[in-house]
């Protein structure tokens, strides 16, 4: 009778395929996945009770549910979901609920804040942009013109892109320092959801026109979102950027800091940036 024969000492035998569907990276993903789904279907029931509160007329007690998440390590995402389900509830409980929010300066609650004014700008554009304006001055800080500039004004451009450029013409000439940022701060957000499509290339070099009396900012937290909003329309959209800097630089001669021309030129090639810089 034939002995079976034993692996070869070093050898290691066969292992059996890896089912890329069933695996621990795949469970570790589907696992993750899930966890995302019930934090969001979590926090669209914390919105849904404070909303709840709100309509009851408690506002104290609407702070007291939403505090707890405001002061733990809160995904952003998950803040702006409990904003969004809070902000589809009728104006003037929200916007006292959101003042509330704002008293506590808190970063999450800028968060909170751009996600219930984002749910307002197919109902009330320029209002929610009116408050939004409010809220960044009050904010102080470059966090805050980031995080309501990418919720709110962003965003309207999206909703309506006409009306919400009228309604951001004076932010260009605003006093305060944070609001001339989120300008740049809502083409940056514009630029990265157009992703260089063919068809929004008319209103790419809209946005870049629309930033033109802002080139020659001089207050530096105001140039780094205009530098911002100019560097990803440049990212999707190459050669409308160049020869709009071009036109900026090389022509015009447009006084302008330093610092804006070069976060404009960040995407460019080579070429690109001679040519905006007259070498080419």
């Amino acid at each position: 009778m034939r002995r079976s024969r034993k692996p070869a000492a070093g050898r290691s035998q066969a292992r059996p395929a890896r089912n890329s569907d069933h695996g621990p990276q795949a469970a570790l993903a589907s696992a993750r996945s899930l966890g995302s789904l019930m934090k969001m279907a979590e926090a669209e029931d914390l919105g849904a009770r404070v909303s709840g509160s709100l309509l009851a007329g408690d506002v104290a007690g609407a702070y007291l549910l939403l505090a707890p998440t405001l002061a733990a390590r809160t995904p952003f995402p998950v803040l702006q979901r409990i904003g969004e389900t809070i902000g589809a509830g009728p104006l003037p409980e929200v916007d006292s609920f959101v003042d509330r929010i704002a008293s506590e300066e808190t970063m999450g609650g800028w968060v909170v804040i751009g996600g219930a004014l984002q749910a307002q700008l197919d109902r009330d554009l320029s209002g929610a942009l009116a408050r939004c304006r409010t809220y960044t001055i009050a904010a102080d800080v470059w966090y805050g013109a980031d995080i309501l500039g990418e919720r709110v004004p962003g965003p309207a451009l999206l909703v309506d892109f006409e009306a919400t450029l009228k309604r951001l013409a004076p932010w260009r000439i605003d006093d305060n320092r944070w609001v001339r940022r989120s300008v740049g701060v809502a083409v940056h957000f514009w630029a990265k959801r157009a992703h260089g499509a063919r068809e929004l290339t008319d209103r790419a070099h809209s946005l870049l026109d629309f930033l033109e009396p802002m080139f020659g900012e001089r207050e530096t937290d105001a140039i780094k979102g205009i530098g911002w909003g100019i560097k990803t329309i440049g990212q999707y959209y190459p050669e409308t950027t160049t020869d709009w800097l071009v036109g900026q630089v090389a022509v015009r001669r447009r006084p302008h800091r330093a610092l804006v021309l070069r976060k404009s030129v960040t995407y460019l090639s080579e070429e690109q940036r001679s040519r905006v810089m007259g070498d080419g």
